[in-house]
Formats: structure tokens, C-alpha cells, sequence
């Protein structure tokens, strides 16, 4: 005889929002594929240049899933300053990682009513966890997205990519052409990356298509045909002596 669903599970079946949310944007057919995968999957690394839509996908699955009561949360982290530094910050949490966070906001504000978004963020559906805090937490029954991961080093991505509880899911954002520290084998980001062929449940997409101005695409190529030569862009890259 089979064994009964558990309790929680047969409730959170039970208020399921079946019909679809109406977004004001709308996914082009790379982002559908890719969020038939994320869906499909627990832990998703989405990697893709600046420009590539990694943060609206995230947030468009995320506010999905908690719209229609998939998920009983969701939590936004991403790397900004130490938890000493966090506590010198003027204001509340949120008043606290507003400049870090804008980003989504934005992504969050154009897919959906900002009205019904800020009233989320008020409820606590939408939960701001920085990642000097993120340490001990289990999130259950929540989409976590974990926004410029390419800034995360091997040992705090170990950390987040744990947190992860029963009934959630995780998207890990990020761009290797991005890394902003000391040395890009700091980032933890790609190592998981490439991991993710070797877990159940976990997949790595990278998003190729451009959504802002068909400029960014000539500009990145730019950067990455002078880092491809080996030329040292920034004050300490100057070449040759100066003359006297």
C-alpha cells in the first residue's frame, strides 16, 4: 500500500495558482528554453555577458513560482561589503542593501506592478539576505537568487549553494567577464559551473543573446580582443616609461 503524501506537500498542492501570471515583458524563445531547464532542476548557474537578460530571467522564475504559490518566498543575495561595513550603513536592512539591489528592483518593477512588488517586499515574501548573513540560514519552500555570483569566492559560493533546503531553488548568476576580484581564480562561479555536469538536479546555462543597444556587443568585443593580447587596461597597465 502506498504511503500518504505528507501533510504540507497535499496543502501546497491544494494553492497552487494554476493559471498563468501576466507579465509586461514578455520571454524570448532562448529565455523559454532556459527556464524549462531551470524549472526542471534545483540549482541552476546562468552565465551570460552584460546585456544577456541573466537577471530578468531569475527574477521573472522567481516571481512566477511565489505568484502562483510554488514557493513560499523569495530571497535575494548577492556580494556587497562586510558585515562589519553593513553595520556602519546608515538605516534598516533593506535601506542598507538598497544600492546593491537596485538591479532587481528594476527587473522586478519592469516585469511586474511595482505596487504589488514593493507590498511583497513589505509581507517579507521577497527577503533581502546579505551574504555576510547568509551563513546557518536554511531557506525551504523558496526561490533564492544569488545575483553577480561571478564575485564570489570559492568558499562563499560553497556556503550559499548549501543553504538550499527542502521544496526551493537556487539561480546563481554571473559573468566571468565581470569578476571584480583581486584574480578571476578567486571566483567560484565557473568552478561550480562546470560542476554541474556531475549533480543531480543542476544545470549550467549560458544566455548568448544581446537585449540592450547592439553597441554593448561592439564594446565587449573591445575588451575582450585586448584582454585576448594580453594588453593591461587600468592605472597599473601602463606601458612603455614615461618620457622626461
Amino acid at each position: 500500500m502506498a504511503s500518504k503524501p505528507h501533510t504540507d506537500e497535499v496543502h501546497r498542492k491544494q494553492k497552487v495558482v494554476k493559471n498563468p501570471i501576466k507579465f509586461k515583458i514578455t520571454l524570448n524563445e532562448e529565455q523559454k528554453e532556459a527556464k524549462a531547464k531551470i524549472l526542471e532542476n534545483t540549482i541552476t548557474m546562468l552565465a551570460g555577458k552584460a546585456g544577456s537578460g541573466k537577471t530578468l530571467l531569475a527574477v521573472q522564475v522567481a516571481l512566477d513560482g511565489l505568484l502562483r504559490r510554488h514557493y513560499e518566498k523569495i530571497i535575494i543575495t548577492r556580494p556587497t561589503v562586510s558585515k562589519e561595513e553593513i553595520g556602519f550603513l546608515p538605516g534598516d536592512l533593506r535601506e542598507k542593501m538598497d544600492p546593491w539591489i537596485q538591479p532587481i528592483y528594476q527587473n522586478m518593477f519592469a516585469l511586474y506592478d511595482k505596487v504589488k512588488v514593493e507590498k511583497l517586499i513589505e509581507d517579507g515574501k521577497i527577503e533581502i539576505v546579505p551574504l555576510a548573513f547568509m551563513r546557518g540560514r536554511t531557506f525551504l519552500d523558496s526561490c533564492i537568487i544569488v545575483d553577480e555570483a561571478q564575485n564570489v569566492t570559492h568558499e562563499q559560493m560553497e556556503m550559499i549553494a548549501t543553504r538550499i533546503g527542502l521544496r526551493s531553488k537556487m539561480i546563481i548568476c554571473g559573468d566571468d567577464h565581470q569578476v571584480d576580484l583581486k584574480s578571476k581564480r578567486e571566483s567560484g562561479f565557473r568552478f561550480l559551473y562546470k560542476s554541474m555536469r556531475t549533480i543531480k538536479k543542476a544545470v549550467g546555462i549560458t544566455l548568448l543573446q544581446n537585449h540592450r543597444d547592439p553597441i554593448v556587443d561592439d564594446l565587449i568585443q573591445v575588451y575582450e580582443e585586448a584582454s585576448a593580447q594580453g594588453i593591461k587596461l587600468g592605472s597599473s597597465g601602463s606601458s612603455g616609461k614615461s618620457k622626461k
